[in-house]
């Protein structure tokens, strides 16, 4: 790993941004970076690195492709496909051809991969593999603007590899990439990003290159992401259909850091970050809860007296961090209880992230304050944030000197936030979208003439101007009395548990909240040894002793919040939710319309008898 740590030297000494205007000229610009790693990825068992100026020379070899095949600035030009090196050339690629690119997620079904490509015009498409061609494969037909089918690795029937790609440019003199770059203006849309759909079919948000590197630059200026002896290098898992993904990919880059990915391969997530080391982990809460659960595995059935240690090891790193928060320093005494309390416990939660972590990012969902407050116990900063597709997932942040968990921080620098009569929250700035492709309609229901986004959030904002997002309008509950809750707070409180992985509470115009709660694939068994029961997932969810046992969770729950948010009654589904069914979109969130048409009878039984 000798090239690593080169590579990491030089991210360390590197001062400021590329300074683009635009993301085309931020990669051309990148490219002067010498040596230094952009990318690595897993192949045959060992890492490997793609240094800045190859990473250059291949997004402009896709560019001459691209503008061989007759693509025009403004083009649509999709990708569809796991997260993977690959995935980014070709997202820079159309950006050095000018062309927008329109991302799909590659979980989505063949209907789905459709409606993006013929509501986009999508002219080209790169698909991952043979498996990702067939999908497009079977509905080309009904793609009238699609012309040519790119496949990212290997061959494919119908599709037509890289290297025939990069050769239908060889006749495109080098310089017409920097011509079509230098044309672009800031304003002009980058791509369009599909929402992922919870509530009904996803719509195309216009983003530009301004709105992204707004968001870029305000997170930069906000984290703080150039620290003196800590090298650049952030681990990517999250789909870079998504924004937030797509951000970071930027940022990374304009930062000359080193974007790390996973194996694609979910069994090997944890192991991956363990091994990639990365000093800079943005994630969705459900990576940190599963972290969460694997630190606290075994303390519960562990001897009184290591029980007793992990506790007083946990409230001695709460307190020196709560101390040093506040800009202090522990005296001597608790600093000596640190270091013990360090060794015996904190540091070894700090090896599940790969012992190297300076900050951690979460969002696209809420995420439970007690597991950010085990987190930054045991040394690691995990600072919530909130943005939406509409704002290039960019809008609020906690940062290190402005922190208070619970909240989703303040804003962004040039970023306005405001809370509705109805406790709305509305936001207006550099990073808000210019609208939804081919919707008027859609676009006046949430952005006004002023420039301010409807967001459908639920906020407060604390006379200090923190934000705290409360729920979704429209996932608000109406109970038979009247009472107005937002499930989403006790969802989270549920899935921070041990042996819940997911938590979907219902009770519009009933008199009482009920909860479907599914088993953590991963966690079960130990349930079940526990119990000595039948470690089947469908078996656990109906034997009395696991429901006794999550009952008595519920139970503990159910203290932290008022009788009218409590759940009543629950019922254990025979498995996960997935995005595999249709459940969850690809950042895990859960489309509840779905699962409730889905477990209509299972929540039905749930109001059979009183509770």
């Amino acid at each position: 790993m000798a090239t690593d740590a080169r590579a990491e030297t030089t991210h360390a000494t590197l001062e400021q941004s590329t300074g683009a205007r635009t993301l085309g000229e931020l990669i051309l610009r990148a490219g002067e970076r010498i040596g230094v790693s952009a990318l690595r990825d897993k192949q045959d068992g060992a890492w490997v690195d793609i240094p800045y100026d190859r990473l250059a020379r291949e997004a402009r070899a896709v560019a001459r492709g691209l503008i061989g095949l007759g693509i025009q600035p403004g083009d649509r030009v999709a990708i569809l496909g796991n997260t993977r090196p690959e995935w980014v050339i070709a997202d820079l690629g159309c950006f050095c051809a000018a062309a927008v690119v329109a991302p799909i997620y590659h979980t989505n079904s063949p209907e789905e991969c459709r409606h993006v490509l013929a509501h986009s015009d999508a002219r080209v498409v790169f698909c991952e593999d043979a498996e990702q061609v067939a999908k497009v494969a079977s509905i080309r037909d009904r793609c009238p603007a699609l012309e040519h089918i790119v496949v990212l690795e290997g061959v494919a029937d119908d599709a037509m590899s890289v290297a025939e790609l990069c050769a239908a440019g060889a006749g495109v003199p080098g310089d017409a990439v920097d011509e079509r770059v230098a044309a672009v203006d800031p304003h002009d849309t980058a791509t369009l990003i599909y929402t992922s759909g919870t509530t009904g079919p996803p719509k195309g948000c216009i983003l530009t290159h301004d709105n992204f590197l707004a968001a870029v630059r305000g997170y930069e200026q906000q984290l703080d992401l150039v620290r003196p002896g800590v090298p650049i290098v952030f681990f990517m898992f999250l789909p870079l259909a998504h924004a937030l993904a797509r951000v970071v990919e930027m940022a990374v880059i304009d930062l000359g850091g080193t974007l790390a990915f996973w194996q694609r391969d979910p069994a090997k997530l944890l192991d991956d970050i363990r091994e990639i080391r990365p000093t800079y982990l943005p994630s969705v809460p459900r990576v940190f809860e599963k972290i969460h659960t694997t630190a606290l595995a075994g303390v519960s059935e562990a001897p009184l007296h290591k029980r007793a240690i992990f506790h007083w090891s946990i409230r001695t790193g709460a307190r020196v961090r709560r101390i040093e928060h506040a800009g202090g320093r522990p005296g001597p005494l608790l600093a000596l209880r640190h270091r013990l309390a360090d060794r015996l416990v904190l540091s070894k939660v700090r090896d599940l992230f790969g012992g190297r972590l300076a900050l951690a990012a979460s969002g696209a969902a809420p995420i439970a304050k007690e597991v950010l407050e085990f987190f930054d116990a045991c040394g690691v900063l995990i600072l919530e944030g909130w943005g939406m597709t509409e704002t290039a997932a960019a809008g609020t942040i906690n940062t290190e000197q402005d922190l208070r968990f619970g909240t989703v921080g303040r804003p962004l620098p040039g970023t306005e936030v405001r809370v509705g009569a109805d406790r709305e929250l509305f936001v207006r700035g550099p990073t808000v979208f210019r609208g939804y492709f081919k919707d008027e309609e859609a676009t006046a229901e949430v952005l006004d003439a002023d420039g301010w986004l409807s967001t459908g959030d639920l906020a407060e904002i604390d006379a200090d101007g923190f934000v705290s997002i409360v729920g979704r309008k429209k996932d608000l509950i109406i109970t038979s009395s009247g009472k107005n809750i937002s499930p989403t707070n006790i969802e989270n409180a549920l899935k921070a548990t041990r042996w819940i992985s997911q938590a979907v509470v219902f009770g519009d115009n009933k008199p009482y909240l009920v909860a479907l709660l599914s088993l953590d694939p991963d966690e079960a068994p130990k349930l079940a040894e526990k119990l000595g029961v039948d470690p089947d997932l469908a078996s656990m969810a109906h034997d009395p002793r696991v429901l006794d046992a999550i009952g008595e969770v519920v139970a503990e729950v159910n203290e932290q919040f008022a009788r009218i948010e409590q759940i009543k009654r629950f019922t254990i589904l025979e498995r996960d939710l997935s995005q595999s069914d249709g459940e969850l979109t690809p950042t895990l969130k859960v489309k509840r319309a779905i699962v409730a048409e889905e477990f209509a009878e299972e929540i039905a039984a749930l109001y059979e008898r009183p509770a």
